[in-house]
């Protein structure tokens, strides 16, 4: 249960500062140990990118009275679920109180605090997330959470259906960690849990929902865990349970192979191709913000002609219509779909493509003898259409005599 010095505290303390608090904690009688996503994440050789979650034996006012003595500022931003901000450095750490199970399935902001170590960790979600460690390295594991993250197994403590009915979003919590940190199957008992339990989601807010699910989108073994929720009808409440996974997974290979950023809006696109309708459909139920759903329909909405995907005028026009990156994404769609195509070098030259300015304005119009001004925005608009079909080709003293055609 208890490992001592199991690994380096420093690649978990990146700010010394930090240790004020233990020795604060410390004075008063107290314990203080770090929990969850650090000390899962070092342990598993992700060394980037995790948030310090703290948890100490002292009750909330203990702990108040000792950051009092050592001067540090403290904040109660989440005395409700039983948790203290602790200003350290130029961050508000979070440092969880020791608590109980709670009685009956949902939480509920009454707790009964303890200096039961094992008992708070029987109360979180998974085993690889009830691991401990102080700052001198030395780690507790009341669940076998660190045999569970070195063989890849993600699972509940205790009994799965209770920890899903005290969270129900915890579903979404152990797909996102198996995408994550799986290296096997899905622990049986857990994944029946989760399709005996997955009713209970429609309680959860969608945006809970969605972040989850968006998580499970960047991860690198998003394929093989969508399976396990489209074969499982998880999530079809929400979602299609027919994504086409195959496109999927050549879009990452290209994207990983180009080097460029995993993005989530790009997975969602491919996975269903949708049509301006569905578009539409999926904004609503995932709750998009407006600069996701124009994404989305944009996508949806330009049919980009694919035996073009190499003509450096027709990459151009899509870059003027819309931009570099619609364009890109585009072409990795394409690619997605056919991966002969030298992806590589076809966003290379989308790149360092030029892309021409319509310098026409309306005073050129008027300058040039227009006398309806109602008909400014119909003339620039048909000039501008018909010289992006053009190739952009005609220079600025042409478009002005063609303008006066159209007077």
């Amino acid at each position: 249960m208890i490992k001592t010095e199991y690994l380096n505290p420093d690649l978990i303390i990146k700010d010394k500062s930090i240790l004020k608090l233990f020795e604060a904690v410390e004075n008063n009688g107290g314990v203080l140990r770090f929990v969850g996503g650090a000390v899962r994440d070092v342990l598993a050789g992700k060394l980037q990118g995790f948030e310090i979650d703290l948890a100490t034996d002292l009750s909330p006012d203990e702990l108040v009275e000792a950051c009092q003595e050592a001067n540090l500022k403290t904040v109660p931003i989440g005395l409700k679920y039983a948790t203290t901000g602790v200003v350290v450095g130029d961050k508000i750490v979070e440092v969880s109180h020791l608590r109980k199970v709670n009685s009956g399935y949902k939480f509920s902001s009454e707790f009964e605090f303890t200096d039961d170590w094992n008992a708070d960790a029987s109360k979180r979600d998974l085993t690889i997330n009830a691991v401990y460690a102080d700052n001198r390295g030395n780690v507790f594991d009341y669940y076998n959470g660190v045999s569970d993250l070195e063989n890849g197994i993600v699972k509940f403590i205790g009994n799965p259906c209770d920890r899903i009915k005290e969270q129900p979003v915890r579903i979404m919590r152990f797909f996102r960690f198996y995408s994550i940190f799986g290296k096997t199957e899905p622990d049986k008992k857990s994944l029946k849990a989760c399709v005996e339990c997955k009713h209970l989601l429609k309680e959860v807010a969608i945006e809970q929902i969605r972040d989850e699910l968006f998580k499970i989108f960047l991860t690198d073994n998003i394929v093989t865990t969508l399976r396990y929720i489209f074969e499982n009808d998880i999530l079809d409440y929400i979602l299609p349970m027919n994504g086409n996974l195959e496109n999927l997974e050549n879009l990452q290979q290209i994207v990983k192979m180009c080097n460029l950023t995993p993005d989530v809006l790009r997975r969602l696109y491919i996975l269903y191709q949708p049509d301006e309708s569905l578009a539409e459909n999926l904004a609503a139920r995932l709750h998009l913000t407006k600069k996701q759903k124009y994404r989305l329909l944009n996508w949806s909405r330009f049919v980009f002609n694919e035996t073009k995907i190499n003509d450096i005028h027709y990459l151009r026009k899509v870059c003027y219509l819309f931009d570099k990156d619609f364009c890109i994404d585009k072409v990795l769609f394409c690619a997605a779909k056919n991966k002969n195509y030298d992806i590589a070098d076809i966003i290379k030259t989308v790149n360092t493509l030029q892309i021409p300015e319509f310098n026409i304005k309306g005073k050129d119009l008027i300058n040039a003898g227009l006398t309806d001004y109602a008909k400014i925005k119909d003339i620039l608009e048909t000039l501008e259409h018909n010289w992006v079909e053009n190739n952009f080709a005609d220079t600025y003293d042409e478009l002005k005599e063609k303008a006066k055609t159209l007077f």
